[in-house]
């Protein structure tokens, strides 16, 4: 109620030319909306009504005079002509304090018109297909009640932001659609990522270098590749990864619950002070995970990660593992995995019977129920 009363102007998009036709290009309609919005006074709202649009790129950068509201009740649709695979990303918002995406409609990417040309798996030097959503520099923000479908490649990206508020919203993709994580951070503080649907062809959230003060509650993860810190250490200078809670989720039919990943060999990096509790996992292939071997080419010299894995907690993780192995925490020979702790895992495989454990360079403490048995080694600091 309040937040309605604050409300000074609606500037919708079809009285700035954006006809609602699911084919005509609106994107000067938005920039339009856009810019009188940013520069009014008080808490305005750019509307997406309820109707079926189509827009190309566009780039919506503040500052803004006050709080600003995306308001997305109908369907905007990215485009599917092949030039379009080159801009990247669909919709970006940039340098804005206050912003607030939401409005209980869709912003669909039309992901199998770009999918065909995603060669990634095979072509080291491939270009990346347009994310849906790229948020760089807000402060103070939030996402809410909206769904993302079918991005070309990641939904929604995460760089350089604080106090971010993600909650309520959908994303959907089919399982084998190629990179298309839901939510990628980086570089961003105190982010919050709360009750909400993300099933994917890749991570339903991905955690990369300089993400700090993280907090993820109520998640549905499922399909895709689970939740992942990393990878990390492929460039020099990473920031760390630190103060991480994972609470309260469920993974269904994922290749990994939760992970922690790092190059092999790698650059300097560092992650701390994770925690994961009360985590449900159904048919998950590898449902605690640490690796730090990574290197999905498999062509990546034999060297040991320079990633330090300190202060990480996997507390009442229960359910069924899809393989044999389901804990494994595989760390570096040069700097083995500390203050690794595992409290009250019950973990059967999905096959019957219970699952096994594997370890190398882990060391830490397990309490309360292990299944399956605890392979960690104790070792002083």
């Amino acid at each position: 109620m309040h937040e309605a009363r604050a409300v000074k102007n609606v500037y919708n998009v079809i009285k700035y030319g954006a006809i609602a036709d699911g084919k005509t290009d609106i994107s000067q309609a938005i920039l339009k909306a856009w810019d009188q919005a940013c520069h009014s006074k008080g808490t305005n709202v750019l509307l997406i009504p309820r109707r079926t649009f189509m827009s190309r790129q566009v780039a919506l950068k503040g500052p803004c005079n006050g709080p600003i509201h995306f308001t997305v009740r109908g369907v905007l649709l990215a485009p599917t002509d092949l030039s379009s695979l080159h801009l990247n990303p669909w919709i970006s918002f940039q340098y804005i304090d206050r912003l607030t995406i939401n409005g209980g409609g869709k912003l669909n990417g039309q992901g199998p018109s770009a999918w065909p040309y995603n060669d990634c798996s095979r072509n080291p030097k491939c270009f990346q297909l347009p994310v849906s959503v790229r948020m760089d520099f807000l402060t103070h923000s939030q996402i809410r009640n909206i769904t993302l479908i079918d991005s070309k490649s990641a939904h929604l990206t995460i760089f350089g932001c604080k106090n971010l508020k993600i909650k309520n919203i959908q994303i959907s993709a089919p399982g084998d659609s190629p990179n298309t994580d839901g939510i990628d951070i980086g570089g961003s503080q105190n982010i919050q990522i709360l009750d909400s649907q993300i099933g994917t062809g890749d991570d339903c959230i991905s955690l990369g270098p300089g993400s700090k003060q993280i907090n993820v509650s109520n998640i549905n993860c499922g399909p895709g590749h689970g939740l992942s810190i990393g990878s990390l250490g492929k460039s020099l200078n990473e920031e760390e990864v630190t103060g991480v809670t994972i609470r309260n989720c469920i993974f269904n039919g994922t290749t990994n619950g939760v992970r922690i990943k790092s190059w092999a060999p790698s650059y300097p990096g560092s992650v701390s002070d994770v925690t994961y509790d009360s985590i449900q996992v159904i048919n998950v292939q590898n449902p605690i995970n640490i690796d730090q071997n990574y290197c999905p080419s498999g062509n990546c010299p034999e060297a040991a990660s320079s990633v330090k894995i300190s202060n990480v907690k996997f507390k009442e993780i229960w359910g069924s593992s899809a393989s044999k192995i389901a804990v494994s925490l595989q760390c570096s020979k040069s700097i083995p995995c500390q203050e690794i702790e595992l409290n009250d895992i019950n973990l059967v495989y999905y096959g019957g019977g219970h699952g096994g454990s594997s370890c190398s360079n882990a060391y830490g403490a397990a309490y309360g129920k292990q299944i399956p048995f605890s392979c960690l080694s104790r070792r002083a600091t």
